[in-house]
C-alpha cells in the first residue's frame, strides 16, 4: 500500500486525475445537452420515440474502443478526439432512458391535463418530466459511470488521464503503478455511482417514492 500511495504523490498525478475528471464531466454534459432535447422533441410521437430508442440501442452496441478508434482518423490524437468519443459513448444510455421515460407517461394523464387547460409546456414541466425523472436520472447515472471507466482508454489516443498509469504499469510490469491507476479509477466510478444515485432519489417526486415503497 505504501508503494501505491507513493505513486499518488507524483507531481503529475493531480494533472492526470484532473484530465480524467474533465474528460468525463464535459463529455457527460455535452451528451445530456444533446440527448435530453432530442428526447423532449419526440416525446409525443411514438414513431419518433421508437427511432430515438433504436438509435440509442445501436450506439450502445458499439464497443468503447471502437468509438475511440473511429474518432482517431477524424481528429487525430489528443484531448478533442477523446472528448468526441466519450460524448458519443455517453449519449445512448441517456437517450434511451429519457425517451423511454417520457414515452411511458400515461397518455390518459396527459390528455386529462390537456383537457384541464394546461399548456404543453406546463404538461411537460409539471407532469411528464417529474414522472420520467427517475428513469432519466438512471440513464445519466449509467452513462456517467460508463464514461468514467471508458475515459481510461483515452490514453491510447493521447487524451491523457489515469489510463496512463495503467499503461505505464503494464509496460514496466510495475504493480504499484498499475494498482494506483486502477484503484483511483474504481474509486471515481464508485463516487460517481453514489452521487448520481443520490441525485436520482432527490429528484424523484415524493409520490413516486411512496408508490415504490408500497410495491
Amino acid at each position: 500500500m505504501e508503494a501505491i500511495f507513493e505513486v499518488t504523490q507524483r507531481p503529475n498525478f493531480p494533472e492526470l486525475l484532473q484530465t480524467h475528471i474533465v474528460l468525463s464531466v464535459v463529455s457527460l454534459l455535452i451528451a445530456i445537452a444533446i440527448a435530453i432535447p432530442v428526447s423532449l422533441a419526440v416525446r409525443n410521437t411514438p414513431l419518433g420515440s421508437a427511432i430515438a430508442i433504436n438509435i440509442g440501442n445501436v450506439g450502445r452496441a458499439v464497443p468503447s474502443i471502437a468509438i475511440l478508434a473511429l474518432a482517431l482518423p477524424v481528429l487525430g490524437f489528443g484531448f478533442a478526439p477523446s472528448l468526441l468519443a466519450l460524448t458519443l459513448l455517453a449519449i445512448p444510455p441517456i437517450l434511451i432512458n429519457a425517451a423511454t421515460g417520457l414515452k411511458e407517461v400515461s397518455r390518459e394523464v396527459v390528455d386529462a391535463a390537456r383537457g384541464m387547460g394546461l399548456s404543453e409546456a406546463q404538461i411537460l414541466s409539471r407532469i411528464q418530466l417529474p414522472i420520467a425523472m427517475p428513469v432519466i436520472f438512471a440513464g445519466i447515472r449509467t452513462s456517467a459511470v460508463q464514461v468514467v471507466a471508458a475515459a481510461t482508454l483515452a490514453t491510447f489516443i493521447g487524451g491523457g488521464g489515469l489510463g496512463e498509469l495503467i499503461v505505464e504499469g503494464l509496460q514496466r510490469s510495475d504493480t504499484p503503478v498499475l494498482l494506483a491507476g486502477s484503484f483511483t479509477i474504481a474509486l471515481l466510478a464508485i463516487a460517481t455511482e453514489l452521487i448520481f444515485g443520490g441525485l436520482e432519489r432527490a429528484f424523484t417526486p415524493k409520490g413516486l417514492r411512496l408508490a415504490r415503497k408500497k410495491k
